[in-house]
């Protein structure tokens, strides 16, 4: 009796140990469509992200780890539901069943065209102030602080920088990232695509396995062949800084959301633009985009903002609020605090900030240099970011 009564409390208490932290990685056939690659990080508390075709991140509960670190082990289904039976209470038939919803949905995501390239799977969004991150979910690049010509010069604070890193440089920057566990890098500005090397940077993180985003003016995307090279070779997602009186920028709109990326277009309100603005929600709307970005450009603009975010909610628009725009005081991770959202700040945690240079800052617009990403030990930068977060 007394052995029974030990026995019944230990499965009360026992809490199954994670999956070893680390990085594992496979290309996988699942059971309709093409070959898939995948590339699963796993943290110290059994929590982590995996990585399909340098494409999509998704975040996943403990649980998901390991089916997807079972998935990428192809381990068979008996061997998996008798490891689930002895991490947590559930019969083999409840196993079995998880183990296939799982693949179920990773198999409709990944056929899903113009999907979110950050989506979240049994797991909520990263607490940004977490100390246990190793590494951070994104990296930030602002390739130039060059602008195109007629282009307001806040946007492009040279005075910043000393020099600018060359393509190899920025190859090494992104090898680094890499290495120390960011899976997600966004090309950013002034304007990064004044720069010819912005194809095979893509294609350099699309061979490590990093998604890769690119924020622009949309200029050089009018022109069909630079667009499509940017897509060959693997861009995963756009977002386009609209003005709306430039017929140009409404042109990419319209060829970008003909393609296969998905695409978030970013409005910054000022006077001249804030009367058309319920016009140009319609005329976005009729264009299919679904994903928005807004800022302001003074600060009576930003104290109202919230008003404007609400037509644009009721509109039928998903807003994004982490992602940088070229270099602006007034972005929108600058107005997540005072708008009242719910998610913390993530600069210097979910994500930093590399200027042209190579300097890194724990986000667009800070002042604090926490290193170099090609010259700097990544501890040294991490531990910085960590500083800075509680200084």
């Amino acid at each position: 009796m007394k052995a029974r009564i030990n026995t019944f409390i230990s499965n009360i208490l026992y809490s199954p140990k994670p999956i070893p932290a680390g990085n594992y990685q496979s290309m996988l056939k699942l059971d309709t469509g093409p070959t898939y690659r995948l590339h699963l990080r796993i943290d110290e508390k059994g929590t982590g992200i995996l990585i399909i075709n340098a494409s999509t991140i998704l975040h996943l509960n403990a649980t998901a780890v390991e089916y997807a670190y079972h998935l990428i082990k192809e381990t068979p289904v008996e061997t998996i539901a008798s490891e689930m039976l002895k991490r947590y209470r559930v019969t083999t038939e409840e196993a079995i069943s998880d183990f296939q919803e799982f693949k179920e949905r990773l198999e409709t995501l990944v056929s899903t065209p113009d999907l979110d390239p950050e989506t979240f799977l049994d797991m909520e969004r990263v607490d940004a102030n977490d100390d246990s991150l190793t590494a951070p979910m994104r990296l930030d690049c602002a390739l130039t602080y060059q602008v195109v010509e007629g282009s307001n010069s806040v946007y492009a604070p040279n005075d910043r920088v000393k020099r600018t890193l060359d393509k190899e440089e920025w190859k090494q920057v992104l090898k680094n990232a890499w290495d120390a566990g960011i899976p997600h890098v966004i090309f950013t500005g002034g304007e990064p695509t004044l720069r010819p090397d912005v194809p095979e940077l893509v294609h350099f993180t699309q061979e490590l396995g990093q998604v890769s985003g690119l924020i622009t003016d949309g200029s050089r995307l009018t022109e069909k062949d630079y667009l499509h090279q940017l897509l060959q070779a693997g861009l995963d997602h756009l977002m386009i800084v609209l003005n709306p009186f430039n017929d140009q920028a409404w042109e990419a709109i319209r060829d970008a959301i003909a393609e296969d990326i998905f695409l978030t277009v970013h409005l910054t309100l000022n006077n001249r633009n804030k009367p058309d603005f319920e016009k140009t929600l319609e005329k976005l709307a009729k264009m299919q985009v679904k994903s928005l970005s807004i800022s302001a450009d003074s600060q009576e603009l930003w104290k109202s903002l919230p008003q404007y975010t609400q037509k644009a909610i009721e509109a039928g628009f998903s807003l994004v609020w982490d992602l940088p725009v070229p270099y602006s005081s007034f972005n929108p991770i600058a107005l997540e605090l005072e708008m009242g959202e719910v998610r913390s700040e993530g600069a210097g945690s979910s994500w930093l900030y590399v200027e042209p240079d190579g300097d890194v800052l724990a986000g667009q617009c800070k002042e604090a240099v926490l290193g170099n990403f090609l010259t700097d030990p990544w501890n040294r930068i991490w531990a910085q970011a960590k500083i800075s977060r509680h200084g």
